[in-house]
């Protein structure tokens, strides 16, 4: 038996993230950041692995349809119904050639999300699972993508989060109680519109925000003028902003469901220790220098704006951006704490490890250790070949 996964795996980056098709990943791959190249070296050794490109400020319903058209070769559809409702255009770009030649219930895929990229695959196993009921409704038979229309459980093999937010981050929150939101909606929604519209658009980044007319479709002229597209946009919960924050990742959890087939893995970070007199916490276990401010931001909301102060610590341990129990599981959905006996693997099941020491960008290679980073994805690449062995 090689030593090696069988099946193609798919990196699925986070917010504000980009994959292979955007020309900065050629100078600053997000697969590994500023330390390595976690594709490349694992091409090196045989695995099959392709980091694909999906829209970084949009929802995670969105990412997972345009998931979805790269990996199958065909038009991003949004949906009928969804589409409708988010006041957007239904079709996006078009893939003419599928990223996995062969993806059926012999030849499955393996997925793994870092951050929002674990929100966004969450969404695809649930839509190949289950479908949705409302754009079968509403949709012709002949005109529907079968992505919404379910019986595709066994397409996938495991799935991997990394510092996801599965359940909101706090950080929303804290932004807000301190007056930084409005400002920082004003330049990320400006610099999104002026800069898809730029010929960095397409070459250098893609913010894959067509469906709002935020930027045009690949091949096409077709963005809205600036000030509609970003009213449009701007008034809509149909984007990252809002499934990040709790009462969006909440309508999102009440939405999605299990995949009784799917063997599920979650990692999660912490940046804060509280071995000291008083038990204070303090951002500790960081690479990267600016999440040690973001961290604080969350710790000085939890202490202070919890509706309840009597926190257990673990409550009060973030990554950076996101919390730890978030990072951990989804709230509403099955888990276990892995110890790696592997005879208790199960799928439909979270399979929790054991939280590690660092921040949010840690298990991307953001100014971690080289040889901990490689030994990271050793251990995920592990856990799948142990999965596909019980399948």
């Amino acid at each position: 038996m090689s030593d090696k996964c069988k099946y193609p795996i798919i990196l699925v980056h986070g917010m504000f993230g980009w994959g292979d098709e955007e020309g900065i990943n050629n100078h600053l791959p997000y697969w590994g950041a500023n330390t390595c190249n976690i594709k490349e070296h694992y091409i090196e050794e045989g695995y099959d692995i392709h980091c694909v490109s999906v829209g970084p400020a949009s929802s995670a319903w969105d990412r997972a349809c345009e998931l979805y058209a790269r990996l199958t070769g065909r038009a991003v559809d949004y949906g009928k119904y969804h589409s409708e409702q988010a006041n957007h255009r239904r079709f996006g770009r078009y893939y003419p050639e599928p990223l996995i030649e062969k993806w059926d219930a012999e030849n499955k895929i393996h997925l793994i999300g870092h951050s929002f990229g674990g929100n966004t695959i969450r969404m695809l196993c649930h839509l190949l699972t289950y479908g949705d009921k409302h754009e079968i409704e509403v949709t012709d038979s002949h005109d529907i993508s079968p992505l919404f229309t379910g019986g595709h459980e066994d397409l996938i093999a495991g799935l991997v989060t990394l510092c996801s937010p599965h359940n909101g981050s706090t950080m929303f929150l804290a932004v807000e109680k301190f007056k930084l939101l409005p400002l920082m909606k004003a330049v990320i929604y400006n610099y999104m519109g002026i800069m898809g519209r730029s010929p960095a658009e397409g070459t250098i980044f893609d913010f894959h925000l067509e469906q709002y007319g935020m930027s045009d479709t690949p091949g096409k002229k077709d963005a809205y003028p600036l000030r509609r597209a970003k009213k449009v946009f701007r008034a809509n919960k149909d984007n990252v902003e809002y499934d990040l924050q709790p009462e969006g990742a909440k309508r999102v959890n009440d939405y999605l469901e299990i995949s009784p087939n799917v063997f599920y893995f979650s990692y999660s970070y912490n940046s804060v220790s509280c071995n000291f007199t008083g038990g204070v916490h303090i951002p500790w276990h960081i690479d990267f220098p600016f999440l040690a401010f973001t961290s604080e931001l969350v710790l000085i909301y939890n202490h202070f704006f919890r509706p309840s102060k009597d926190l257990p610590f673990e409550d009060y341990c973030n990554d950076g951006l996101v919390d730890l129990p978030s990072a951990m599981h989804p709230k509403d959905e099955p888990y276990i704490f892995f110890d790696f006996d592997y005879s208790e693997i199960k799928p439909g099941i979270w399979n929790v490890m054991k939280t590690r020491k660092g921040d949010h960008g840690t298990p991307i290679g953001l100014f971690a250790p080289v040889e901990d980073t490689f030994a990271l994805y050793d251990e995920i690449f592990g856990l799948l070949k142990e999965v596909e062995a019980m399948r």
